[in-house]
């Protein structure tokens, strides 16, 4: 008996002792769980889709890389620091460090997008139903998965933003991620003309839940990624009449571009902000002359020194006090010497697709089918929508924190279309192309964020045996962007594929002709 009760008192401590492990278990479990903050599966999408938009146009569109890739098309000058180091391409444009916060932010932008998606394709998830939010998702993950290899080539995708899939994720081809891309946005297309059941309204900091901008925002991004490819093209005729056909489903006019306009107090402009604390950027000279060359009058509004004491624009382009450096010259100087105008504009909106954009994707489209007139009225709009741009820009510097001073008025309408008439119409005639080419290079000169596409627009040039730009650095031109250090440092796939980030200058990513 005595034995039979020591055996109940065994079993007895062992059950209590399988049910302290259990619970212990569950209590280890949750010792890292933030139980004052839900996990991004147990927020509603509209939620999530605020923090996606923001970050893509703070610091996936307006940070690092418009700075350093304006360095590198030589739209602004670097003088100081690690701007300075990348004009002199010594170190920054093949380092793992330089582009690190903004590989882990698209990252984090392509994670919080993919949640979204699932979340809206789930049945039995309460946005089940809410299309619009999923198609503006889609959207939001096409757009940061094509800047990242646009930038970095071929990227771990597949096996990324989950770490319950990998935690060293293989890297990806660019050409199978554009197929992923370009289905995204074909999907978004199908949902945009769908409905919400409980819409974004006031979480969509874009367009407040319009569907109506987010499709048309759709063609335009569809426009933008067929002509990335057209090197790669099996038939560019049918492709050139799908960028035609999306840009006539596109923007009507610059209000309805997709920009993100809520800068003002603290909240600013991200070229602003990242020259006002590194003060690393100064006026470039091959714009400068570039300007002067073709008598443009944008030379009167976009120029200030910042140490005058009244902050003047300068009015022409031999305007007493003028100090511009030369591209690739080694100049160190922290707003030593003639600026931008474009630097000072502290509350300028972040264009993730502009209207401009996609007229000059509709010019090129019509010149590659050879309906050079269509061309040409195409251009002549683009030019005066990219003029009215540089206004906005000019208008943002005059009005903000550094409160520039303009000397001459702002171009209107009518004086862009004239220009074009007295001055670009000939050279379209002469080098259509060309024209078209350089006036979207112009016309991306900004505080917008547009740098990257121009940077594209260059790369895809410089591929296709059509290099127009007439750089003047004599340095070394990176052809694309060395991965973040936040995986070459933990990933073996990656760490193998960057080796000593050399190849920043001898390899084309693959729509550029590359192998990766």
């Amino acid at each position: 008996m005595k034995i039979k009760n020591i055996i109940k008192g065994f079993l007895s401590v062992a059950v209590l002792g399988l049910m302290f492990v259990s619970c212990s278990e569950d209590v280890m479990d949750s010792i890292n769980v933030d139980q004052n903050h839900p996990l991004g599966k147990d927020v509603r999408s509209k939620y999530i889709i605020t923090n996606v938009m923001t970050n893509t146009a703070f610091g996936t569109v307006g940070g690092d890389f418009d700075a350093y890739l304006s360095i590198y098309i030589e739209h602004e000058l670097g003088s100081h620091n690690q701007f300075l180091r990348a004009d002199m391409r010594n170190g920054e444009p093949s380092s793992s460090s330089t582009f690190n916060n903004v590989w882990a932010t698209t990252y984090k932008n392509l994670t919080d997008a993919k949640i979204i998606i699932d979340k809206c394709s789930n049945p039995e998830d309460p946005d089940a139903g809410n299309d619009v939010t999923l198609g503006a998702s889609q959207l939001l993950a096409a757009y940061n998965l094509a800047v990242l290899t646009d930038m970095y080539g071929d990227v771990p995708w597949t096996e990324a933003c989950d770490y319950t899939v990998s935690r060293r994720p293989q890297i990806d081809k660019q050409e199978a991620i554009y197929a992923d891309i370009l289905a995204y946005i074909d999907a978004a297309i199908v949902n945009l003309q769908k409905g919400d059941v409980s819409s974004m309204g006031s979480q969509d900091l874009i367009y407040g839940g319009d569907k109506e901008k987010w499709l048309k925002t759709a063609y335009g991004l569809k426009a933008r990624y067929t002509m990335r490819l057209l090197k790669r093209s099996a038939n560019v005729q049918a492709d050139m009449q799908t960028v035609i056909d999306c840009v006539s489903k596109s923007f009507a006019s610059a209000a309805e571009q997709c920009s993100f306009k809520l800068y003002g107090g603290t909240q600013i402009n991200p070229k602003w902000g990242i020259n006002s604390a590194r003060g690393g950027l100064a006026a470039s000279k091959s714009m400068f002359d570039r300007l002067v060359e073709l008598e443009d009058p944008r030379i009167g509004r976009c120029f200030w020194d910042p140490n005058s004491d009244n902050s003047e624009i300068f009015a022409s382009a031999d305007a007493e006090g003028i100090d511009i450096q030369p591209n690739g010259g080694g100049y160190e100087g922290q707003l030593k010497f003639t600026v931008s105008t474009f630097i000072a504009a502290t509350f300028a909106p972040t264009h993730l697709i502009s209207y401009h954009e996609v007229l000059f994707l509709k010019a090129e489209a019509l010149f590659r089918l050879d309906r050079l007139d269509e061309a040409k009225a195409a251009l002549k709009e683009a030019v005066v929508a990219g003029f009215a741009n540089m206004e906005t820009n000019v208008s943002a510097a005059i009005s903000g924190n550094w409160s520039l001073t303009a000397t001459t008025p702002a171009v209107t309408s009518e004086e862009a279309a004239a220009y074009f008439d007295g001055k670009l119409s000939s050279l379209f005639d002469s080098n259509p192309l060309k024209t078209i080419m350089i006036q979207k290079y112009i016309a991306f000169w900004g505080s917008n964020g547009e740098s990257t596409e121009a940077y594209n627009d260059v790369r895809r040039m410089k591929a296709m045996g059509t290099d127009f730009y007439d750089f003047q650095n004599p340095n070394n031109f990176p052809l694309r962007t060395p991965y973040g250090n936040s995986d070459t440092t933990t990933n073996p796939n990656v760490e193998a594929a960057y080796g000593d980030g050399s190849y920043v200058y001898a390899e084309n990513v693959w729509w550029a002709g590359g192998s990766r």
